[in-house]
């Protein structure tokens, strides 16, 4: 096979294949872009939106669909459906529901000095983390087996496997060294310029490594609502210009928590054994992120609110939104694991979870 074919069919970068439908929202949706032509009528019920849970499956499922046509796209669904206005209407809704969810689960944010007050105090607070902490990566350096590590893998698919995409759409919503600065940071999410290094690359070889498939959007059917809201919160902040403060929040939030959670997932990769390339992923974001989040803080937030200080309450929005998702996705996973069942969905055409007969890919090793 020569270089050209091989490169068409890698699965990090083929259109997957479209999830099953969760319910009428996310069936409305796929039947429309499966069975018709862009600009074929949506046909979700009247007040079908309203009537959804905000966080439930269905709904976090179809706005995840509207979202990857941002992204790869799906098999056998025509590119032009990214822009049809009746299904941006329809994801206007989807977004409108979502983001009042995440508003009415967060304390009030403050405007002026207080906003900038409060700021401050809160990115100071995800440096230092409490000595009686436990949270999913202190189970899975201590406790976890090495189903339940591959579990977390699994879950964490969705995004890593198009890691920095998201945040990518606030570039050009930048100036100056706030743009520079963000742009230096992506350029370490891509690799610094050498493919085999992009972050997301990294992540392929760790499912492999791990025995599980790599293919791009493999997982979506095995994951619950709770996971999909964490990487639908990245594209509703990425795609919209006027919440360009809160997906900075949200980035700064994210580079500043990476580090000691991936330190810690080192060692649970190393006490069950795993393999080099699992190592490497979490390597390289303790090593990477320890640098970010520095640069996040002075010289993306710092230039951004010195531009435009107005900003100052979306980025806290951002960092708040972010915590809230992934304490919600931590008691899930805690939550399952704990009482010894699955965290993840069964799902049609899929190997049974892992912690039934049976696991996703190949044998693992042996606990440590």
């Amino acid at each position: 096979m020569d270089a050209v074919s091989d490169l068409s069919t890698d699965p990090l970068t083929t259109e997957p294949a479209p999830p099953a439908a969760r319910g009428p929202l996310s069936r409305a949706v796929l039947d429309a872009l499966t069975q018709g032509a862009p600009g074929t009528a949506l046909s979700p019920s009247a007040g079908a939106v309203e009537a959804a849970d905000p966080y439930g499956e269905d709904l976090q499922l179809a706005l995840y669909v509207c979202y990857e046509l941002h992204y790869r796209g799906f098999a056998g669904v025509h590119p032009d459906w990214e822009w049809d206005p009746g299904l941006l209407g329809l994801r206007g809704a989807l977004e409108g529901a979502f983001g009042a969810a995440i508003r009415a689960g967060l304390p009030a944010v403050p405007n002026g000095a207080a906003a900038r007050t409060a700021l401050d105090r809160e990115l100071e607070e995800l440096l230092r983390e409490p000595r009686d902490a436990r949270g999913v990566s202190h189970f899975l350096r201590d406790e976890a087996t090495w189903e339940q590590l591959r579990e977390y893998f699994v879950h964490r698919s969705v995004y890593q496997l198009k890691e920095a995409d998201p945040q990518a759409w606030v570039i050009p919503r930048l100036t100056g060294q706030a743009k520079a600065a963000l742009v230096a940071v992506e350029y370490d999410e891509f690799g610094s310029g050498r493919g085999e290094r992009v972050h997301a690359r990294l992540y392929a070889d760790l499912l492999r490594d791990a025995g599980l498939d790599a293919s791009y959007g493999r997982y979506v059917d095995a994951v619950p609502a709770v996971t999909l809201a964490t990487v639908n919160l990245m594209s509703w902040l990425g795609l919209h210009r006027a919440l360009r403060g809160a997906l900075v929040g949200h980035f700064a939030a994210a580079e500043i928590t990476t580090a000691p959670s991936a330190r810690r997932t080192v060692e649970a990769i190393d006490r069950l054994g795993g393999g080099a390339a699992c190592r490497h992923f979490y390597d390289e974001h303790i090593e990477a992120d320890a640098v970010h989040e520095q640069v996040m803080r002075h010289d993306v937030i710092g230039d951004l609110l010195a531009r435009e200080p107005g900003l100052t309450s979306d980025v806290l929005l951002g960092i708040r939104a972010t915590a809230l998702l992934e304490r919600r996705l931590e008691e899930h996973l805690l939550g399952a694991w704990h009482a010894g069942r699955s965290s993840l969905r069964a799902a049609p055409g899929l190997p049974p979870p892992i912690g039934s007969s049976g696991s996703y890919g190949e044998s693992a090793p042996q606990e440590a």
